[in-house]
């Protein structure tokens, strides 16, 4: 009975093994470099002007300001279901600083995003504060057309209140509907939301708002 105990148990095991190490195969994980793709021109910029920039020991892009909203694309990069992380840092400047990630990009006009509004981090009025991170759809589900029908629903606070001018980490989960958007390494996620979008598939790229100039680094992009 103890040998036969044994045997099971090692074959349970080795069925865990191998099913550990194909779940690690489907695990795409990349973290571009930034600085790289920047000179070799493997980042498609929309409506904005993009340098290259140091902050300590995070070498990253900035974005900037002006009318309309702005890409970067990462050229090389599809995702669909899986996890994007990065660095973002805006500015404490009411209505002046909307920075994110759009994701599922057909082009520079059909998107999902995901973007933070620095600037409500931390005030003091509770409409304001209600509106720090927030989801959209476009061309179709814009910002203002989801707090209109959807109040509440497609952007929330986030809690504890990062600094609105330092860097900020995030991490999209996209799982087929499903979106979760956790802030600087938070266990609990400020926003979950599903997908508006019919698209599950496309390219990946840093986003800024209307009026908006931002800072990105650290991205880390794993593919499930």
């Amino acid at each position: 009975m103890t040998s036969l105990n044994s045997k099971v148990y090692l074959l349970f095991a080795i069925i865990i093994l191998i099913s550990l190490s194909s779940f690690s195969q489907t695990k795409d994980a990349k973290s571009p470099d930034l600085a790289a793709l920047f000179k070799r021109n493997e980042i498609k910029v929309y409506n904005r002007v993009m340098s290259l920039i140091q902050d300590g020991s995070r070498v990253g892009v900035h974005l900037n300001e002006r009318g309309g909203d702005g890409l970067a694309w990462l050229t090389d990069i599809k995702f669909s279901n899986g996890v994007i992380e990065f660095d973002v840092k805006g500015k404490d400047v009411q209505g002046e600083s909307f920075v994110g990630i759009a994701f599922h990009g057909l082009n520079d006009s059909t998107y999902d995003a995901i973007y933070l509004r620095p600037f409500n981090f931390r005030a003091v009025d509770k409409s304001r504060k209600s509106h720090c991170v927030q989801y959209i759809a476009h061309p179709v589900y814009t910002w203002n057309k989801l707090r209109e029908e959807f109040p509440a629903k497609y952007e929330q606070p986030i809690d504890p209140a990062p600094d609105p001018n330092a860097w900020v980490h995030v991490k999209v989960i996209v799982v087929n509907p499903k979106i979760e958007v956790y802030i600087n390494n938070n266990s609990q996620p400020s926003l979950t939301v599903d997908k508006l979008s019919m698209q599950t598939n496309g390219s990946v790229g840093f986003w800024v708002g209307n009026g908006s100039s931002g800072d990105f680094a650290g991205i880390k992009i794993t593919k499930q």
